[in-house]
């Protein structure tokens, strides 16, 4: 006795809910899409463009994530938010900059825009 477990013939069940499954997951993609114009939206109206940077310019950078015995301060409240000003030396990037550091402040010489403010 041998038991056939495909049935020949259609099974209409089975279709109807491939076929709801389908227009579900259209109608979410299209919600998805929806969605992610009106995110964008919302977060490009507090964005700025990023401020353009050439060779030469002097600029300061940012003493936020600098280390207290690096500022040589005793506390964060005196340090001074921003120091320099130093030379932009190249540009690797939009968003990356290299600068003309001193030795002495023993840190990379590559530093995100976001670091630096024009002096």
């Amino acid at each position: 006795m041998s038991f056939n477990i495909r049935k020949k013939g259609k099974n209409m069940k089975a279709e109807e809910f491939v076929k709801e499954m389908k227009d579900r997951h259209k109608e979410a993609k299209v919600t998805l899409v929806k969605l992610q114009k009106e995110i964008k939206k919302q977060t490009d109206r507090n964005r700025k463009e990023a401020e353009e940077y050439r060779v030469g310019d002097k600029v300061l950078i940012s003493t936020k994530d600098f280390l207290m015995e690096l500022m040589r301060r005793a506390t964060k409240k005196l340090t001074k938010k921003y120091i320099g000003p130093y030379m932009v030396k190249k540009i690797i990037s939009e968003n990356v900059v290299e600068l003309e550091l001193l030795v002495l402040l023993r840190i990379y010489l590559v530093v995100n825009v976001r670091r630096i403010v024009k002096y």
